[in-house]
């Protein structure tokens, strides 16, 4: 019977976009134990295992905020990773938390309501508002006894390969980087946007013939160049670019995505579910990272908009442990493209979570987002 009434409690939350319209009561504080949720955070500062450079910085670590939220014996695991380009840091995310009372919350089911009501205490801190999700997802699924692909209704014999990001660097470097990355995967993704672009990509092909991502991180800027370099990459076996283009170029990204031989993604351009509607047209497809959209709630709903809207989808991430990039492993069986490697780029990850074999995502069986503390 408590099987029979798990199946129910899953079903009835996947087909419902989860429970809404709970109450809350209204106390705060309490100890563990008591029903109520508690959450606790502190920083937690990534070490890249190299020299991670794009087209507009370099960097060796990431600033990072871990989350836990406890709940009647249970521990949900979340994260917020801030790399320069998102404007936020420890100091921004740990005032953001502070704020966060969930122990007004009776039910941790009530994600709508849960959440609503952590998006609606500042008008940015993504990443932040994604570490609560994050974690609190963890927390439902462990109650629920199931990983989220379950609970979404996704098979995890569909995820898609990730690819492996080399960096921007010298020739030597990033020939000796793609030996050791096309031992393990099968795609590979390049960092371009610089006047060195066609270096790095024969670079690349005189050691692999591995299909390859581009990402420009807006680091291009004459449509006709950029329309002509697109038919050259696509000479050397890539098959999609990302963000060609800056984030005000808009009318420029659509003119190309009209005329490419290959699907334009958007990154920079997009961060919200209420970005992709008005991008429709403009890009081939999306790509939605946790801590641009504010967790996985909202990606759900990204990927289901973008799908209705016949755009290809894309699921990234930033440097992160396997916490962050378990969770959003979790959506990979609905996308076209996964660039989950952000736990693989450091050498301190705190967690077991999603695996690889052969380049592929292996999602774990574990309930919540599937992560391990090691």
């Amino acid at each position: 019977m408590s099987n029979r009434r798990d199946f129910l409690k899953i079903s009835a939350l996947a087909a419902a976009g989860l429970a809404v319209g709970c109450n809350a009561v209204r106390s705060c504080g309490g100890k563990k134990g008591d029903g109520k949720m508690h959450l606790r955070f502190f920083p937690y500062e990534l070490q890249l295992r190299h020299i991670f450079t794009v087209s507009s910085f370099s960097r060796t670590t990431t600033p990072g905020v871990q989350v836990e939220i406890d709940y009647e014996g249970l521990t949900g695991y979340g994260e917020a990773s801030m790399p320069p380009y998102l404007g936020q840091s420890v100091e921004s995310v740990s005032a953001f938390l502070s704020k966060v009372r969930l122990e007004q919350f009776a039910d941790p089911f009530c994600l709508e309501d849960i959440l609503s009501y952590v998006d609606r205490l500042s008008p940015g801190d993504s990443a932040a508002k994604a570490a609560v999700d994050i974690a609190l997802h963890d927390l439902v699924g462990k109650l629920l006894g199931a990983p989220w692909y379950r609970i979404w209704g996704f098979d995890p014999a569909k995820a898609p390969l990730t690819t492996f990001t080399i960096g921007i660097d010298t020739p030597e470097v990033v020939r000796e980087k793609t030996l050791e990355a096309a031992d393990r995967f099968r795609i590979l993704k390049v960092k371009l946007g610089t006047p060195r672009d066609r270096e790095l990509i024969e670079s690349i092909r005189s050691v692999t013939q591995l299909p390859l991502a581009v990402d420009a991180n807006q680091g291009w800027t004459d449509r006709f160049q950029t329309l002509d370099r697109i038919y050259w990459l696509k000479e050397q076996g890539v098959v999609m670019v990302e963000q060609p283009f800056p984030v005000a170029a808009l009318d420029d990204s659509s003119w190309l995505t009209e005329r490419s031989p290959l699907p334009i993604f958007a990154d920079e351009s997009v961060q919200r579910l209420s970005d992709v509607r008005r991008l429709s047209g403009a890009f081939s497809g999306i790509n939605i990272k946790l801590m641009k959209c504010t967790g996985m709630r909202e990606a759900h709903k990204m990927v289901t908009l973008a799908r209705a809207l016949g755009m290809k989808v894309m699921l990234g991430c930033m440097t992160e442990t396997s916490c962050a990039v378990s969770a959003a492993a979790q959506l990979s069986p609905a996308v076209d493209f996964a660039d989950l490697d952000g736990n693989l780029l450091i050498s301190n990850d705190r967690f077991s979570g999603v695996g690889l074999s052969e380049g592929r995502l292996v999602l774990p069986a574990a309930p919540g987002i599937g992560v391990t503390p090691l």
